[in-house]
């Protein structure tokens, strides 16, 4: 485990090196200029519109920071061949792949924190109100829809060997679960037939996506979640994450470095 966080901590600076904490900052600031703006209204809906934008705001930013972070991990210690003297020290395959993936997503979880800390404590400040179980739900529901990203595109990374076309696919990949993922029973049973039946196989194997996006539940503040839905939501990420990080490893371990 030494190793493995070890891996992490180098992820973690690289993030930092490579500025993207900036961008967070920077979207940070975007967050306040709109929440300030709603007493210029007047309009108790404009308030719930502002919110929705700012989470958009907040999950555009963590989508692409959880492909790009973690899709570039792989191949760009293969372009730089700093993975042959990684490999050379007593450390595996595998650990490499669950350092990766630890750095990965904890880089997220901190841009996470920072972005439900600061919009708590605005929305606090403003409106008189701090449904903190509200905010903990979505943040940890979108820490496990990012624990699940991560492992998808460790796992592209070591299919695809440019990084540009690992981030385009898990971007259009994520993308498209998020807005259809929903949608694919309904479809499936309203075609029928074979076509019917390889939707409805998809409806069933792709990670649902769309069940950690809970911006509804800040934005029209509604009663917190059940915990047991919580729990059971958390499960169903870890095993989606776990079987893509077995199967990276397993591609890993047999990919050759040259």
């Amino acid at each position: 485990m030494h190793t493995i966080f070890a891996i992490a901590g180098v992820v973690i600076l690289e993030m930092i090196r490579r500025k993207d904490v900036y961008v967070l900052l920077f979207l940070t600031g975007l967050i306040t200029l709109l929440l300030a703006s709603v007493d210029l209204f007047g309009d108790p809906k404009i308030v719930r519109y502002l919110r929705e934008i700012c989470l958009t705001l907040i999950w555009i930013s963590s989508i692409i920071i959880s492909i790009t972070t973690a899709a570039r991990q792989i191949p760009s210690e293969k372009e730089s061949r700093t993975l042959f003297p990684l490999l050379a020290k007593p450390v595996t395959r595998g650990q490499v792949i669950l350092g990766k993936f630890f750095g990965c997503w904890a880089a997220c979880g901190i841009s996470l924190t920072a972005f439900y800390a600061f919009f708590c404590l605005v929305h606090g400040v403003r409106d008189g109100s701090w449904p903190l179980a509200n905010y903990f739900q979505a943040y940890w529901l979108h820490c496990v829809f990012c624990g699940i990203v991560v492992a998808l595109s460790l796992f592209g990374s070591v299919f695809f060997t440019a990084v540009s076309s690992n981030s385009t696919i898990m971007f259009v990949a994520v993308t498209t679960v998020l807005i259809l993922g929903r949608h694919l029973h309904k479809v499936a049973v309203k075609t029928g037939g074979v076509a019917g039946d390889i939707l409805e196989f998809m409806y069933f194997a792709v990670p649902h996506l769309e069940w950690y996006d809970v911006r509804d539940l800040i934005v029209h503040s509604w009663p917190v979640i059940n915990w047991g839905v919580i729990l059971t939501d958390t499960l169903y990420g870890a095993a989606y994450g776990s079987l893509f990080l077995v199967l990276a490893w397993l591609r890993f371990r047999r990919m050759p470095l040259n």
